[in-house]
Formats: structure tokens, sequence, C-alpha cells
């Protein structure tokens, strides 16, 4: 067995005793959220590194790593097994963005498996018949929020371009732990406390609570044998048999039968579904290269943006103690998003200015919008980036936190970032087949037009919503990789990404220090601190230039590894959650 770095029990006991904290947009932080943040799972190594969110996937992937799997075969195993343990964050029944590094080339390929919207979705999806936006999470429960998984079509894509071993035998570690049972953790049953919409289907209900509605003890051994079933179909007929078969009818069924609020997905939306390689969005920062997905995916773009407009303040010199840097991140976030919010959709369907939102002398120009003493007033305007569309309106709709990313690298030095998600903590509430069902059109704009303008992620056909997941890439200027990361956390997830790649570049930080540092985001208008952590001593500072600040539950799940200057790998997984790092 690899050397794996389990997190401690403190740990656990700190991650459950917090309180439900609520934000802007609709968005709302996991009921389970931390008081403080306990000891890091770390490790290091020279042979390759996995790092995920349960150490039963980091096991699985590791055991593909030593069998000779590259790092895409290692992610494609620990991904199954999450579906299994962790299934509030992600699954078959979801989607995700792939960023892989060749360890021989140094190319980035970005692999997009986002959902889409049947072709009966329309602009007024999310709209009753009074033409009133629904309430945000009436609109998440039930086949309404379901769009065409997305996942397993990009895995197997993945697979049949980067991939070494058998397909089937990526899907063994899962098989057995659905045949035999795993024991449930604390996140999972801390969360099962509060997802009230998982009672209204009844498969849900029955595989997630006992004949008196209590949700899943700690410890105790859950065997999904429909789940099994489900992976032995996909493991002996490919990833396709998602989409063209039997599995594909079962969810159109599950959705258009929904008694409350039916959806219209069709088999028909399932033959049509496909992933697709897009191309990267990069930029620099302090000579280092940052890639990344690009649209329908704001990740990239606004990360990059973050780090661009940085560029122009000497952020090393300051203390990252102190309120000094992260004024300036939160500014520079501020403005990021508010582009965001203006531009970024699926391109397929609407035009992207993609490379004007990440332009060098555009994030300058913006820069000088942050002054060094003293916050901004009110909400951030967007900016007008080269080759920008106009006529467009600000969409503000919510994403929320449950999701999961997975980084990976091999011993040939390949890397894979891979973030998937069904979006909110259990999805739609529908299962079938043994896993849930997505609710990411709920990422949609609910509202389509302003009186001047449309919105940019408005519902259509086919469409695929805009997402904030960043799984990200960083090399140096001679091309050597020197971090692969990610984060859960819906929107946040970009200041998350950003703050991590700040904090080891311009301080030098190791990876259990990145990972547990306290966290800033500004998505707009106020400035987000991470509750019952050191950053409290930055209220007031913030509070006296200007800052309306608001401390929230900020329960990220980055895992990340570094690469040093000798080569070597430090890895680790975020103490707000159950994550490990593990070597081969």
């Amino acid at each position: 067995m690899g050397l794996v770095y389990r997190i401690s029990l403190i740990t656990l006991a700190l991650l459950f005793a917090g309180r439900a904290v609520h934000a802007d947009n609709h968005e709302r932080a996991e009921p389970e959220a931390p008081t403080g943040i306990g000891t890091t799972a770390s490790a290091a190594g020279t042979a390759g590194m996995v790092v995920a969110a349960d150490p039963r996937a980091v096991d699985a992937a590791l055991r593909v790593l030593r069998e000779g799997g590259s790092a895409t075969d290692a992610v494609i195993a620990a991904q199954m097994v999450l579906a299994l343990v962790e299934p509030q964050s992600s699954g078959i029944g979801g989607g995700g963005f792939l960023v892989r590094r060749d360890g021989a080339t140094g190319e980035v390929r970005t692999l997009d498996g986002r959902e889409t919207a049947p072709a009966g979705a329309g602009p007024d999806l999310f709209l009753d018949a009074a033409s009133t936006p629904l309430p945000f999470f009436d609109a998440v429960a039930g086949g309404l929020s379901v769009g065409v998984p997305g996942l397993m079509h990009m895995l197997g894509s993945a697979h049949a371009q980067f991939g070494r071993r058998p397909w089937a035998s990526l899907f063994v570690p899962a098989l057995t732990l659905a045949r035999e049972g795993f024991l449930v953790q604390p996140r999972l049953h801390g969360l099962l406390g509060h997802a009230r919409h998982l009672a209204r289907d009844p498969d849900a209900r029955a595989y997630f609570y006992d004949a008196a509605g209590d949700p899943l003890p700690v410890g105790h051994r859950q065997r999904n044998p429909k789940l099994l079933q489900t992976l032995q179909r996909l493991a002996d007929n490919g990833a396709r048999s998602l989409y063209d078969g039997g599995l594909a009818q079962a969810i159109a069924r599950k959705v258009k039968l929904d008694p409350e609020r039916p959806g219209t997905l069709s088999i028909s939306d399932f033959e049509r579904y496909r992933s697709r390689f897009r191309e990267p969005v990069c930029g620099t920062y302090r000579g280092h290269r940052v890639c990344g997905m690009g649209p329908p995916s704001s990740g990239a773009t606004t990360v990059v943006a973050i780090l661009g407009m940085l560029e122009a303040f000497d952020l090393g010199r300051m203390d990252p103690e102190t309120a000094e840097p992260w004024h300036l991140f939160a500014e520079a976030s501020r403005l990021a998003y508010a582009d965001r919010d203006r531009y970024v959709a699926d391109p397929d369907v609407v035009q992207v200015p993609t490379e004007g939102l990440v332009d060098p002398d555009y994030l300058a120009a913006r820069a000088q919008r942050i002054d060094p003493g003293a916050a901004a007033p009110g909400r951030a305007a967007p900016g007008s980036p080269p080759g920008a569309p106009e006529g467009r309106r600000d969409d503000r709709s919510s994403e929320q936190p449950s999701t999961t990313h997975l980084s990976v690298v091999d011993r040939a030095g390949n890397a894979v970032a891979l973030t998937s998600s069904i979006e909110t903590a259990f999805g739609s509430g529908l299962m079938v087949e043994g896993f849930l069902l997505n609710n990411q059109l709920t990422d949609f704009a609910f509202v389509p037009q302003e009186p001047d303008g449309l919105v940019a992620n408005r519902v259509a056909a086919g469409k695929r919503p805009r997402s904030s997941m960043a799984p990200t890439i960083v090399t140096d200027a001679d091309g050597r990789l020197r971090a692969v990361l990610g984060s859960p956390g819906g929107s946040r997830i970009i200041c998350y990404v950003a703050q991590a790649i700040v904090l080891s570049v311009d301080w030098q930080l190791d990876a259990a220090s990145v990972v547990s540092f306290p966290h800033i985001c500004n998505r707009g208008r106020t400035t987000e601190i991470e509750a019952e952590t050191r950053f409290a001593d930055l209220e007031q500072p913030l509070s006296a230039i200007g800052h309306t600040v608001a401390a929230r539950s900020m329960t990220s799940g980055l895992n990340l590894i570094l690469v040093g200057e000798d080569g070597k790998l430090s890895g680790a997984a975020d103490p707000r959650r159950e994550g490990i790092a593990g070597v081969p």
C-alpha cells in the first residue's frame, strides 16, 4: 500500500460542529460548516500523487497508478468510487470539466463534460404562470432542473485519448465497495439531516433514510446493489451505454414522471449529447502560466482576470496575515466577477469575449480602478473587454457548493485536474438505478431578459449552463509543472483557486498551509471573510477602508499538488472536508 496520511479525528470533529450561514444570491453554506480549521491531510513523493475528497477514492486511484495506469485512468477510478461514497457531490448523474497536461510535451488539453438543457427547455423554464422566477430551492427539487449528464461521456473521451489501463479495470474498486458496502462518513450523515428534498423521491428516501425517516448513521455499512448493476453495465459496455440504451430511458422516464415538477428530458437528448475538447484558457502570473477550463465555465477566465489585475501590486512584500493584500484581492475579485456576470455563458450558443476577458492590457487597465487605500462603493460594474458584445445584461444566478475535485500526477509527469458536480447537495433529489440526478439547469439565469438587453446565461435548448468550476494547472517560465489544483464551493471556487495560487507564488507557502489558509472573496459587492477563523481580525481594518464585510462559512475543498524545484511532489487536502493526499 502507498503511504497515505489520513485526516485526524480532531479535524473531523471540527468539520461538523458549525452552523449554517446564509449568503447572497440564494447561495447558502453547507449546514455542517466548520467552527475552525483542523489538521491538513498531506503527503510527499516523487513517483506520482493523488489528492481527492475521500480516502477510498484516493486508494482506488493509487491502486491504478501502481498497476501502471495513467493519471487519467486514476481519475476515472477515483470518480467512480466518489459516485458511491460521496453521492451528495458528484456522480454518474452529473457533469464536470477535465484539464490535462502531458508530461512529455507540456501540452494542456481541456475537456468539457458540462450538462446540456433538453430540447424542450426554453427561456421561461424557471418562470411561473405570472412570469415570476420560481424560488430557487423550489426549482432545484424534481425533474425540471435535470440536464443531460455529461460526466460519463467526458471520462470515456478522456480514456480513449489518454488511458493506459483497460476501461473495465478502472471500475473494480467501486464495484467492490458497492457490493461489499461502504461505511457512512460524518459529512454524508450531516448533509442528509438537511436534505429535505430527498424525502420526496421514494427511491432516494429508501436508500438514504431508515423507516423512521432518520438519515444513515455514521459508521453504517451501506450497500448499493442498483449502482453495482449500473457500474457493471458501464464497465462492460463503455461510457456511451449511458446515452443510447436502458439507462438513458430510465433517467428520462424518472424526469418526465416527477409528480411535482416534471422535466422534458428525452432519449433523443441523450443521443445528441457530446463532450467537447476545447481550447484551454491561459494567463500569466509572476512568470507562471495558469491554464484552466474556458466557457461555459467561468473558472479560468475569472481566475486569470483576478491574477492579471493583482500583477500590478507587489503582494510578496506584504504580510499575508494583514488586511493590505486581501483588500487588493477582494477588489480584483470584485471586478473580475462583474465581467463574469455580464459576459460568460455557453460559447456554442452566445458570443463570449474569452480572449478579451484575459487580455493583459485590458486587465492592467482594470487594475487601475483599484485604490490601494480604499474599497470602491457599491456593486462593481463590468468593463468592456476587447470583443465584448453590446446589449448584455448581468446574470447573478446561484451556484451551489456541492461539488468535488481530484488532482492527480502520474509517474510520467502527466497531470490531471478534474472538477465534477451534481450542483446542489444531492442534486435534484431524484434517484435512478442507484445514483442521483443533477440539478445543473438551475445554474442558468432564471430571468432571461432585462428591459435593456438579454442575459447571456439564459436557458436555451441544448445549451450548457455557466459554471464556476476551475480545475487548474500551473507551470513555470520554463514550462515545468508547478501546481495541480481545484475546489468545490459554488461560485466561490474562483476565489479559492485564485487565492491558492497567490499564496503559493507570492509567499511560497507549502501545500498544507495553502489549503488551510482562511478565505476571502468578493463576488461583486460584499467582501466575505471565512467565519470563525483568524481572518476575523481583518473585519475592522477592511471595514475602515470602505469594505462591506460579512463573515460566512466558506467550505472549500481544495485538493492541491505542488511541484518543487527539485521535482518533488507535495500534496494536501483541504481540512474543511474529509479528503487526503496519497502517493503510490
